[in-house]
């Protein structure tokens, strides 16, 4: 892979921090337990406790860890349906496309919006509780609006991480 800045990888950070194997491994291990204490990371690291949590406040401080979240079960919530579902935007309310995302983000089912290039205008990550609900979400949230163009669902059987 090319060290070049323009090359995105792991390794590679937009803001041209370097990280060390070291700070890689307590990247890892935060994103799999943000709750881990910092005694059993730095043993995980082969570090010590101090030094540890100097990494750690080093790495926040250069804005690679933005913050610490909760991992919530949406099933426990009585989400038991998951979507995805891509959106395409009629052309003529591309200039209200922004405005489009930010009315669906606030939606409570709505877990995340990403914005795309392609034939698709943004993709949405959807939990509900019943296949109505979705089915009545689309129906009230997305068909209904003139501005977009069309959605394709695809329902999600399930969702893997690293930590899984």
């Amino acid at each position: 892979m090319s060290d070049s800045p323009t090359a995105r990888t792991w390794g590679a950070v937009p803001n041209r921090v370097r990280l060390d194997e070291t700070d890689r491994l307590i990247l890892k291990e935060l994103m799999a337990d943000a709750r881990i204490p910092n005694n059993v990371l730095a043993s995980k690291a082969g570090i010590a406790p101090s030094t540890c949590l100097g990494r750690v406040r080093a790495l926040r401080d250069a804005g690679i860890i933005r913050g610490f979240h909760a991992s919530v079960d949406l099933e426990a919530l009585g989400f038991l349906v998951y979507a995805l579902i891509s959106v395409r935007v009629n052309p003529q309310a591309r200039n209200k496309m922004l405005a489009i995302v930010q009315r669906l983000r606030a939606l409570p089912n709505v877990q995340s919006v990403f914005l795309l290039a392609g034939d698709q205008d943004f993709l949405m990550h959807v939990a509900c509780g019943t296949p109505k609900e979705l089915r009545d979400f689309i129906a009230v949230h997305l068909a209904s609006d003139p501005a977009i163009a069309n959605t394709q669902t695809n329902l999600v059987f399930d969702h893997l991480t690293p930590g899984d």
